[in-house]
């Protein structure tokens, strides 16, 4: 079964500059709390990530799994696909950063992410780890924002 969540929070920085640390994944290890690497493996003809392999904390172990990253047309969306992983059969997520009308300098993140765990856990474990990867990341994805922008 597929969970899925989505958070919201503000940040006291451009949606540009959210894309930017947003898009920086080789800088991931130095403020996600769970990445312990983070190798781009492919780049589009713009420069850009495309597939990017990670090693995370989960569970009480090491993970690895590989993300295929997706721009599009809209430069304030992030979005992404599991193409493989150990333990996740699903991984999938995107990052929204909406101005925030009358102030330059701030910016709505909403953040989705559907997880499908390979390995069975009861629903109030799987919700309680869902929970806490969703708002873990916005809440280090803030700090990183707001302190390099400060």
């Amino acid at each position: 079964m597929v969970d899925q969540a989505t958070a919201r929070t503000t940040v006291a920085a451009s949606p540009e500059r959210c894309f930017a640390v947003a898009t920086d994944f080789e800088s991931y290890p130095e403020w996600a709390t769970d990445i312990k690497s983070a190798r781009v493996l492919t780049r589009d003809h713009a420069g850009r990530a495309v597939d990017v392999e990670f090693r995370a904390a989960a569970m009480g172990r090491s993970t690895t799994y590989v993300l295929r990253y997706f721009y599009g047309d809209d430069p304030l969306r992030l979005a992404w696909r599991l193409q493989r992983g150990d333990v996740t059969r699903r991984l999938d997520g995107e990052y929204e950063f909406l101005p925030v009308e009358g102030d330059p300098d701030a910016t709505e993140v909403v953040y989705q992410l559907a997880v499908d765990l390979a390995v069975p856990l009861p629903g109030f474990v799987k919700r309680r780890a869902e929970a806490r990867i969703v708002h873990t990341a916005l809440d280090d994805f803030t700090r990183r924002v707001e302190a390099s922008t400060g």
